[in-house]
């Protein structure tokens, strides 16, 4: 079976989840089940994913092999398997711009930001690293509030000619422009912003949906997440969390029946916790009436290994964005990003949308 070639833009704790997992499938065989949502996307398994570039900025990764760089710190994600061996694709300095956040200096240790003195590509070295690796699709894994890093890789990936699969609360596929552009060009795009296998907003998303359903009025939620990696530790920075906030509200708000105002629903990242890792805790609260305008109150506690949970989600998005560039089929895919993503351009409820994706699946595999 050929490989699906993929480029990753951040070698972080979620594209570490992500390779590890290609390689722990590839262990197991194509006919495993364990944590798939789908074994098999048309012809392809879980392990037929090939990452073939990547790019950082941080000096402990640059220059490395792939399968090394993603065990460097400040990585902290679990370990999917004991061994990676090399690939021979080495991660590449990529372009900076607004991809970290100043704050991140004034931590010390594994928390640590370390840039490199590589010297950062132009658009054009950048599209070329593309070319000649033969990447078919491009993960956008920035960090949180890169808007002038992230607009910088979707012009490249447009030059390049590759699909794209934006996982970060920076508007692509929901941004009117960049979605005919992508249309245009004739390549697709899924996003924006990727959920979690079972994560806080899916998670959110189910029980605010089936309170509506049995009748219940909703007066105020919350969803408060902590967790200990570098995804919280950017997202201190709270000029960086504003597209974050909006992704994760517009997703449960779109199946509440009487929308929220603003004051009474709060769903976001909420506080930096270094002992926690990539373990994300979530608390959540909703806050109804009953019948008879009785009260109810619903609380709950998750916890989750963050990264995984995101990989859980992505490595479908790949297979999918696949099938798409294989039957000509361009601009944004709506079914899929309705379900793999929290902010795509049209929300769906959750079973909408999964038979929206199980009927793409199905015409195209």
């Amino acid at each position: 079976m050929k490989k699906i070639k993929v480029a990753i833009v951040g070698v972080g704790n979620c594209a570490s989840s992500l390779i590890q997992g290609v390689k722990y499938y590839e262990s197991e065989g194509p006919n495993s089940t364990i944590g798939l949502m789908h074994p098999k996307i048309g012809p392809y398994s879980a392990s037929d994913i090939e990452v073939v570039a990547a790019f950082d900025v941080d000096a402990r990764k640059v220059g490395k092999d792939v399968c090394e760089a993603i065990f460097s710190q400040p990585n902290c994600c679990v370990n999917i398997v004991n061994d990676c061996p090399p690939t021979g694709v080495i991660v590449q300095m990529g372009a900076v711009l607004d991809g970290i956040s100043l704050h991140m200096k004034d931590y010390s240790g594994s928390e640590s930001f370390v840039l490199s003195d590589k010297k950062e590509p132009d658009r054009k070295e950048i599209v070329n690293i593309f070319r000649q690796s033969k990447a078919e699709i491009m993960l956008n894994y920035l960090p949180v509030g890169s808007e002038v890093a992230t607009a910088f890789y979707i012009e490249c990936a447009l030059e390049a000619r590759m699909g794209v699969i934006n996982n970060i609360p920076v508007f692509v596929a929901s941004n009117k422009v960049w979605a005919s552009r992508f249309k245009e060009a004739g390549l697709p795009v899924l996003g924006d912003d990727i959920k979690s296998q079972l994560g806080a907003t899916i998670v959110h998303r189910v029980l605010s949906h089936l309170l509506s359903n049995r009748g219940v009025k909703i007066d105020n939620t919350y969803q408060l997440n902590v967790g200990g990696n570098t995804d919280f530790l950017n997202m201190l920075n709270r000029d960086r969390l504003k597209s974050k906030k909006i992704s994760k509200t517009e997703a449960v708000q779109a199946v509440i029946t009487d929308k929220l105002p603003d004051e009474r629903i709060h769903v976001g990242p909420s506080d930096y916790v270094p002992w926690l890792k990539d373990n994300k805790i979530c608390f959540m609260r909703i806050d109804g009436r009953i019948f008879g305008n009785v009260p109810v109150n619903l609380e709950l506690r998750l916890s989750v290994e963050d990264s995984p949970n995101s990989a859980g989600v992505v490595i479908d998005a790949i297979r999918c964005c696949k099938l798409a560039m294989e039957k000509g089929i361009s601009g944004v895919l709506e079914g899929p990003s309705a379900y793999f993503m929290k902010k795509p351009p049209t929300q769906f409820s959750d079973e909408e949308a999964f038979n929206l994706t199980e009927a793409f699946i199905s015409a195209n595999g």
